[in-house]
C-alpha cells in the first residue's frame, strides 16, 4: 500500500515523536501525536514538523512549568496545543 505525501508525514512525525530519545519526552510527544495529527491540516503538520526541531530539554521545562516559553515561540499554536494538552 502506497501512502499519499500526507499520511507518509504523518507516520513519519508518529516516528519521530515516539523516538526523541528521552523517554518522557517520547511519551508526552508520542501521546500527542497519537491523538491530534490525524485531525492537523497541511500547515499545521508542518508547524509541528517544526516544532519537533525544538529540544527535547526545552519542550519539557516549558511543558513542566519550569521555565516559561519564550516570546518568540508564544505565537505557535501547535506548540500551545501540545502545552495545554499536558496540563490537562
Amino acid at each position: 500500500m502506497t501512502l499519499n505525501p500526507t499520511q507518509a508525514l504523518r507516520k513519519k512525525l508518529r516516528f519521530r515523536c515516539w523516538h526523541r530519545g528521552t523517554k518522557e519526552m517520547d511519551l508526552m510527544l508520542g501521546r500527542f501525536a497519537d491523538t491530534y495529527v490525524d485531525g492537523f491540516n497541511d500547515q499545521q503538520l508542518k508547524d509541528f514538523e517544526d516544532m519537533l526541531s525544538i529540544s527535547d530539554p526545552d519542550l519539557y521545562n516549558w511543558a513542566s512549568g519550569r521555565e516559561p516559553v519564550p516570546a518568540e515561540q508564544q505565537d505557535n499554536k501547535i506548540l500551545e496545543l501540545f502545552l495545554n494538552a499536558q496540563n490537562k
